[in-house]
C-alpha cells in the first residue's frame, strides 16, 4: 500500500501545538515560519511517498547481503540516497556554516517521521549520520570539523556509532577496545564492535565511524573510555580519499525486522591498527557520546511514531476495503466493510489517537530543543532544556512502546490475513519490535527517568509540568463544552496520579531503589501517557475555536473526537498505573529467584 504523509496534522502541530511562530523569532531562525515548514513538508512528501516508500516492501523481500567482506544494500536503496543527499535532506536542520540549511528540529522532525514513515530500514543511515554530525559539531577540533563536517551534512560520507562489543551491551564500563597513542598524534585503534547500523553499505564512499575506546593506560570502567573518529578511508590533505583504513566488516545480522539496513560487526586493527582521531578530550567519551545518543533516542521515539502511522494507513485502508458481516446495529442489511463494525473502530482509534498523542508530544519536545538552543533570554533556554531533557524518555520509551500496541492492532484489524507476509502488515509489527530496543531499552530510558530526571531535583520538574497541565485542566473547564468537560475530568485524574508517583518515585529511588525502580517502566508509561493527552487537550481547545470560526470542518471535528477518545480509552489508564507503582512494589520483587 502507498504512503500518504500526515502534512495536515503536521502543520497543526507546528502551528497551534509547538508555537512555529515563536521558534520562527529566535535568531537564526526568522525565515522558519509557517510558510517555509509548509514548503519544506511537501517537497520531503514528494520525494518520500515517490521514491522512498516503494523501497520498503522491496527491502524486507531483498535485504543487504554480504559477500568478501563488502555489502550490497537493496536494489534501488543507492539510487535513492543519492537524490535523498542531493536534495539537502541530510543537512536540513546542521549549521548553514558546514553546508546545512540550519533549519529548526521543529521542522526537522516532522521531515525525520516522513522518512521514517516512507522506510524505516533506509532511514536510519541519515539518522546515525546525525548523531555524528551533532558529536562532531559539539566536542571535535576544528581540525576534525574542516575534513569531515561538510561532507557528512551533504550525504556524501554517512556516519556510525560504535558503543556495542560482544561483552559490553548497555553497560558500557566494560567496553574493552584499546587505542595506542602515535606520536603524530594519532591513535591505533584495536578491538570488535558489534550492532553498527551502516557500518558498511555501498550507499556513499567513505563511512566515519565514532568509537568508542580506552586509550592505553586509561581508568577503569566509564571514566576511562575515550571517542575517536575512524574513517573507512583515510582522507588526504585536498580531502580526496586515500588508502582504507584497518576497520572491515566481517558479517551482518539476519534479524527479524528492519532487514534492509545493515546491521554490521565491525574488526578493527586486525592488520596494525586502525587509524583513529581524538574528538575532545581523552577520558570524555562517554560524555560526547551522550550527545549523539540524545539526538538518536529523540529521533527513534520519531521512528516509533512513523511505523504507528504507516500501520494506521494500512489497517484504515483494509478495514475500507474488507467486507464482512452486517454491522451489528442493523444499520446496512447486507455484509459491510469491517470499519462498520464497533471493535474495529475501536482499534483504528486506538492506533489514529495514540499516533496523534505522540506526534503532538514530539512536536512540543523539538520546540523546547530549539528554544534551549537559540531563544535569546538565558532563562528561557535553561527552563525549555529542563522540559526538553524529561521529555526525551517519553519521546523515545513511550512512543515505541505505544508502536508496539499500535503495530499488533494493525495486525489484528487484518485479521487472518495480517498474519500473512504477503499482505505487509506483519513486517511494521516485526519492524516496530527493535525500537523499544536500541539506543537503550525502554528500561534504560525508565532509569535515566527516574534518577537524572526525577530524583535528582526531588521531582521539581515533574512538578513543574504537572503545574503546566492543571492551567490546561482550567481553561478546559473555562471552556465548557461537553467534550472539554470530558478531557479535563480524565487528564486532572492523570495528573493527581502522576504527582503521587512523582512524590513516591522522589522519595524511595535512595533509601528503597528496588521499590522505586520496580516501577520505573509503569512511571515513563504514566507520564508519556499524561503529556501526550495533555497535547491533544490542548489540540482540542483550538479545534474547537477553528471549528466556531468555520475552518476545515472535517480535520477540527476528527481532532476533537480524537483528542476525547484518547482521554477516555487511554489517559484513563493513568490512575490503574499509579497503583501498581505506588502500592505493588513488593509484588515485583517478592518472588524468590529459584522460584523462577
Amino acid at each position: 500500500m502507498s504512503y500518504t504523509a500526515p502534512l495536515k496534522d503536521m502543520l497543526f502541530n507546528m502551528e497551534h501545538v509547538a508555537d512555529l511562530a515563536a521558534v520562527a523569532q529566535m535568531p537564526g531562525f526568522e525565515d522558519a515560519g509557517l510558510e517555509t515548514a509548509q514548503a519544506v513538508l511537501e517537497e520531503c512528501a514528494k520525494l518520500n511517498e515517490g521514491v522512498i516508500a516503494p523501497l520498503n516492501w522491496e527491502g524486507d523481500k531483498y535485504p543487504s547481503s554480504f559477500h568478501d567482506g563488502k555489502v550490497t544494500t537493496t536494489p534501488g536503496f543507492k539510487q535513492a540516497f543519492k537524490q535523498y543527499a542531493e536534495g539537502g535532506w541530510q543537512g536540513l536542520q546542521h549549521p548553514v556554516d558546514f553546508g546545512g540549511q540550519g533549519l529548526p528540529k521543529t521542522i526537522g522532525a516532522a521531515c525525520g517521521e516522513i522518512l521514517n514513515s516512507a522506510n524505516m530500514s533506509f532511514a536510519l543511515c541519515p539518522l546515525l549520520t546525525d548523531g555524528a554530525i551533532e558529536a562532531l559539531i559539539t566536542a571535535g577540533s576544528d581540525e576534525l570539523k574542516a575534513i569531515y563536517l561538510e561532507k557528512l551534512v551533504s550525504g556524501e560520507w554517512t556516519g556510525t556509532m560504535n558503543l556495542t562489543e560482544p561483552q559490553a551491551g548497555s553497560d558500557l564500563a566494560a567496553v574493552r577496545s584499546r587505542a595506542e597513542p602515535q606520536p603524530d598524534g594519532t591513535y591505533k585503534v584495536f578491538g570488535t564492535k558489534i550492532f553498527i547500523t551502516y557500518g558498511e553499505h555501498d550507499m556513499a564512499e567513505n563511512i566515519v565511524h565514532l568509537v568508542l575506546a580506552r586509550v592505553t593506560g586509561a581508568p577503569e570502567g566509564v571514566k576511562g573510555i575515550s571517542l575517536f573518529v575512524v574513517p573507512k578511508f583515510m582522507v588526504n590533505a585536498d580531502g580526496s580519499l586515500g588508502a582504507r583504513n584497518d576497520v572491515h566488516c566481517v558479517s551482518i545480522e539476519h534479524k527479524m525486522g528492519i532487514k534492509a539496513s545493515p546491521t554490521a560487526v565491525l574488526q578493527y586493527g586486525d592488520h596494525g591498527g586502525a587509524v583513529g582521531y581524538l574528538v575532545g578530550q581523552e577520558n570524555r567519551g562517554l560524555e560526547y557520546m551522550f550527545i549523539m545518543m540524545n539526538a538518536a533516542r529523540y529521533a527513534v521515539g520519531v521512528q516509533g511514531i512513523a511505523i504507528a502511522e504507516r500501520a494506521y494507513q494500512k489497517a484504515v485502508g483494509y478495514a475500507k476495503d474488507r467486507v464482512q458481516s452486517r454491522p451489528v446495529d442493523g444499520s446496512l442489511s447486507a455484509a459491510a466493510p469491517i470499519i462498520h463494525h464497533p471493535d474495529v473502530k475501536r482499534m483504528l482509534m486506538t492506533m489514529r489517537a495514540s499516533t496523534e498523542g505522540c506526534r503532538a508530544m514530539a512536536a512540543v519536545a523539538a520546540a523546547a530543543y530549539d528554544a534551549a538552543h537559540h531563544h535569546p533570554d538565558a532563562d528561557a533556554r535553561k527552563q525549555n532544556a529542563a522540559f526538553y531533557e524529561f521529555l526525551v524518555p517519553l519521546v523515545k520509551g513511550y512512543s515505541t512502546e505505544m508502536s508496539l500496541e499500535i503495530t499488533s492492532l494493525g495486525v489484528q484489524v487484518h485479521g487472518g490475513m495480517g498474519f500473512i507476509e504477503e499482505t505487509g502488515a506483519a513486517q511494521y509489527y516485526r519492524d516496530a519490535k527493535i525500537l523499544t530496543i536500541y539506543e537503550g531499552t525502554t528500561a534504560i530510558q525508565a532509569n535515566d527517568l527516574v534518577g537524572r530526571k526525577t530524583s535528582r531535583d526531588g521531582g521539581a520538574v515533574a512538578k513543574a509540568i504537572a503545574a503546566q497541565i492543571e492551567k490546561t485542566e482550567a481553561e478546559l473547564v473555562q471552556r465548557g463544552s461537553a467534550n472539554a468537560l470530558a478531557v479535563a475530568k480524565r487528564l486532572t485524574a492523570a495528573r493527581l496520579a502522576f504527582v503521587d508517583v512523582v512524590e513516591f518515585i522522589a522519595a524511595n529511588t535512595r533509601s528503597n531503589p528496588n521499590a522505586a525502580f520496580a516501577g520505573s517502566v509503569p512511571y515513563l508509561m504514566l507520564a508519556g501517557n499524561l503529556v501526550s493527552g495533555w497535547q491533544l487537550a490542548r489540540a482540542l481547545l483550538v479545534a474547537e475555536d477553528q471549528l466556531a470560526a468555520g475552518t476545515d470542518a472535517a480535520f477540527m471535528q476528527a481532532k476533537i473526537t480524537t483528542a476525547r477518545f484518547y482521554a477516555d480509552h487511554i489517559l484513563s489508564r493513568a490512575p490503574g498505573v499509579r497503583d501498581s507503582i505506588v502500592e505493588g512494589a513488593d509484588a515485583v520483587t517478592a518472588m524468590a529467584v529459584d522460584a523462577f
